[in-house]
């Protein structure tokens, strides 16, 4: 018993520091979930395109400007001027004009700008300026207009600085999904900035500097940003630590029911703070050790999709037919391939402008109504978003003959809020572990895979972690939840030191 005792002593040394680490920033986080810079929405609104602006042909303009195939190619207007944006290659896009078939001049970095301001203040077109009727339609510079729109919108704060992220970095982590993406820097006093996906007209995050105070305390303490050097030999080490704090509280459990308790002073408190807090620490040490082994051993994290290259006449559209075979207004629409044919997919804009405002509170999104046209006949391919979901799933999973297709509106325990697309679709197949494999057919793009081990480690992480068993109780009763088990952590850990320095002394 005595070894025993020892042993449970000298580990607690050892994980002391790092518990504290933990706790103590375990309390700050819901603090940093109430304290996100305050944002007008998260959602673009799908408007109606105005074919009225669409007076070049999008392999017009591609031949203008001696480019014979694209991967991708779609409409975008920057106030009442519309653009065709074509990735030639991927990367950074190109924006050609549908007036006059002219390259908007570092079109990506203007079209960044121009998201960003709408998901900061809101509407950014200059209707209280000039209304769509009031600009000449047969306007020639209708390049200049656009920058002139967005580099002097007459209103708002000015742009400070607006640089690419390709990749992750300190303030914008693998957590937030999207890459590449844009970061669009406000001269304001608390310094936001707003990262945006151009290729998908989407909000992926924001920051200020009062939430970078706080997340960079996180990263440091919570995530131990200060090992990243180490690369995944960080997780092992995270794994290590949370494992022998798991099996510290084991000894000390068995120590609790086998020594008799003193009758009083720090030691007893000591024992009942423990012991109150034990299933709390096995909860946290076990799901976040597993996590950190997941990390270690675990795919890297990045963005994978299907490329799909057409040749420059695969562009050609005639959209008055494309208009009928929707049965009303075109909103955005992109070529995509599947079975061996081309088709438009046509997102249908809603009768009314709206969205999400905020996809991580609501948890939600049907997303547009999206129509599948065949680019020969302008036939109307039956249930086409649920066959091209199960045709992308098929080119990234290798597999075929899906066991089951559905589509995803909401987060849950699952795909959750982590995973940041919505709606996708879940394809099922059979196999070891089951694999499903969530697809954004919008993008093309994978947005996470699954199989049963990855969800136990999931649901270990959402719910012993970060309190989601006491979701009953609404965000405010899981918020207090997690503060109150942190403290009592540091309570514990503190009064162990204290009985550990004075048995030294």
């Amino acid at each position: 018993m005595k070894k025993i005792y020892k042993l449970h002593r000298s580990l607690s040394i050892i994980i002391a520091f790092p518990v504290l680490l933990w706790a103590s920033s375990g309390f700050m986080h819901p603090l940093m979930t109430n304290i996100r810079p305050v944002v007008a929405t998260q959602g673009w609104p799908l408007l109606p395109v105005d074919t009225s602006r669409l007076r070049v042909s999008l392999p017009e303009a591609l031949r203008r400007h001696r480019l014979d195939s694209f991967l991708s190619a779609r409409l975008i207007h920057i106030d009442t001027n519309w653009f065709y944006q074509v990735q030639v290659r991927a990367g950074e896009p190109v924006y050609l004009s549908c007036t006059n078939g002219n390259v908007l001049t570092a079109g990506d970095w203007l079209y960044a700008q121009y998201l960003a301001r709408y998901f900061l203040e809101g509407d950014v077109s200059r209707s209280g300026v000039r209304t769509a009727a009031a600009v000449d339609a047969s306007a020639p510079d209708c390049c200049g207009d656009a920058t002139e729109c967005v580099l002097n919108p007459g209103r708002g704060a000015k742009v400070a600085n607006v640089s690419s992220v390709k990749a992750y970095d300190k303030e914008y982590k693998s957590i937030n999904r999207l890459l590449p993406v844009y970061r669009v820097s406000f001269a304001r006093a608390d310094g936001i900035r707003i990262y945006v996906e151009t290729t998908e007209d989407r909000f992926s995050f924001a920051m200020d500097n009062r939430r970078a105070v706080f997340d960079e305390i996180f990263r440091l303490l919570h995530t131990w940003g200060w090992l990243d050097i180490m690369g995944r030999w960080k997780d092992v080490v995270a794994f290590l630590v949370a494992a022998l704090a798991f099996c510290t509280v084991l000894l000390g459990l068995y120590l609790f029911f086998r020594l008799r308790a003193p009758r009083a002073g720090v030691r007893r408190l000591h024992r009942y703070t423990a012991v109150v807090a034990a299933l709390f620490t096995l909860f946290w040490s076990f799901s976040g050790a597993w996590q950190a082994l997941s990390k270690a051993t675990g795919p890297e994290e990045k963005v994978v999709g299907v490329e799909q290259r057409f040749g420059a006449d695969e562009g050609a559209v005639d959209l008055f037919r494309l208009g009928l075979a929707v049965g009303g207004r075109l909103g955005d629409l992109r070529l995509v391939k599947m079975e061996g044919k081309d088709f438009w997919r046509v997102s249908v804009p809603p009768s009314r402008v709206g969205g999400v405002k905020d996809l991580m509170k609501d948890g939600k999104s049907l997303g547009p109504k999206v129509i599948y046209v065949s680019a020969s006949d302008y036939s109307v391919l039956a249930d086409g978003d649920r066959r091209y979901a199960e045709a992308l799933a098929g080119v990234l999973s290798g597999k075929s003959s899906p066991l089951a297709v559905k589509k995803v509106v909401a987060f849950d325990d699952e795909y959750n809020f982590t995973d940041k697309r919505l709606p996708v679709w879940r394809v099922d197949y059979s196999g070891a572990g089951h694999p499903r494999w969530y697809v954004e057919t919008c993008s093309g793009q994978l947005a996470a895979r699954m199989d049963d081990g990855a969800y136990a480690e999931g649901w270990s992480f959402s719910v012993f972690h970060k309190h989601h068993f006491m979701d009953w109780g609404g965000k405010t009763v899981r918020d207090a939840s997690t503060m109150f088990w942190a403290v009592i952590q540091v309570l514990m850990v503190g009064i162990g030191l204290i009985l550990y320095f004075r048995f030294r002394k």
